[in-house]
């Protein structure tokens, strides 16, 4: 059995489901390394990474280099003596880092790879209407998610599940595997497959207008929409009432495939229930938020607000 010295990188909640599966397992952490604090909020307040405040509970080394090719962190990184790094949600890493262990850089992609490479692999799945997904861990090389594949686990993907449900369930499923994975290390026991290029789908970043609903589109692909991006960053529209524009967040939604006569985007609402038309059906719209107001169940927000007759998602 080889003795591991392994530095984790990672930075937001994802990342620290593996980190706290491989402190449970008794893995040899030496360094954990995560991204600067960053001011957050109106008073600016410096936010830490949801990685960085496990490593302080659980009193582990912390590096936060805003540079990875400053010579005193790599001078730093390598007086650690790691022969393995493991990275989970970090950033992309200069060749001297990852090629720097012995027992090579490995990482945890949220996708079954080569499918949905890139920075959004939760969101785009579900947006995309998929029925499955999975994790994989990878060998770390010079491009973005194209390594040998060390393991992958499959998952199945519910119509009505939402990003932030999905996120959850491959974060525990991602964590063991990262546990799998290191003990294979461990024990020497490593075999790998090449990734093989096939018409595969990708994962970009997900910007504020990726998340605007264009309701001129099939019912099914905005319901995918709408849940790919529950609950965060969260689809939006432009709601037009009263001769008045407002940005609305659209949450929780139920979808009615029925014909009818109604023009694109009317909102149609009574006391308890806010729908809106689409092509074909409509869209039932269980939670959303108005600019400046909090986000609210539809009962609730029609306790004070009132739709008009003409009021229309633009």
């Amino acid at each position: 059995m080889r003795e591991l010295r392994i530095v984790f990188m990672g930075t937001p909640d994802f990342a620290v489901g593996s980190l706290d599966a491989l402190v449970k397992a008794n893995f040899n952490i030496v360094a954990v390394i995560t991204a600067p604090d960053k001011p957050a909020g109106r008073g600016k307040k410096l936010n830490q990474s949801a990685v960085k405040k496990y490593a302080l509970e659980h009193d582990l080394k912390l590096l936060q280099p805003t540079n990875l090719k400053n010579e005193n962190f790599l001078k730093e990184l390598e007086q650690l003596n790691a022969n393995l790094q493991i990275v989970v949600a970090f950033r992309m890493l200069p060749k001297v880092i990852w090629q720097m262990p012995k027992f090579g850089t490995f990482n945890l992609h949220a996708s079954l790879l080569p499918n949905y490479r890139g920075a959004a692999p939760i969101n785009w799945a579900i947006i995309n209407g998929e029925t499955k997904t999975g994790v994989t861990t990878f060998f770390i090389d010079e491009k973005i998610d194209t390594g040998s594949i060390i393991l992958q686990e499959e998952v199945a993907i519910n119509e009505n599940t939402n990003v932030g449900e999905l996120h959850d369930i491959l974060m525990d499923i991602g964590s063991k595997l990262v546990v799998k994975t290191t003990q294979l290390i461990a024990e020497d026991n490593i075999k790998t497959l090449p990734q093989i290029e096939k018409d595969s789908k990708s994962a970009p970043k997900i910007y504020t207008e990726t998340c605007k609903i264009n309701w001129n589109k099939p019912l099914n692909e905005i319901y995918n929409l709408i849940r790919g991006l529950n609950p965060y960053p969260a689809a939006w529209s432009l709601l037009l009432n009263e001769n008045e524009e407002i940005k609305v967040k659209i949450f929780d939604v139920e979808k009615e495939l029925i014909n009818h006569t109604y023009n694109i985007g009317k909102v149609i609402s009574t006391k308890n229930e806010i729908k809106i038309a689409t092509a074909n059906g409509f869209l039932k719209v269980n939670s959303l938020q108005l600019a400046g107001k909090r986000k609210m169940d539809a009962k609730s927000l029609l306790n004070g607000y009132s739709f008009s007759s003409n009021a229309k998602m633009l």
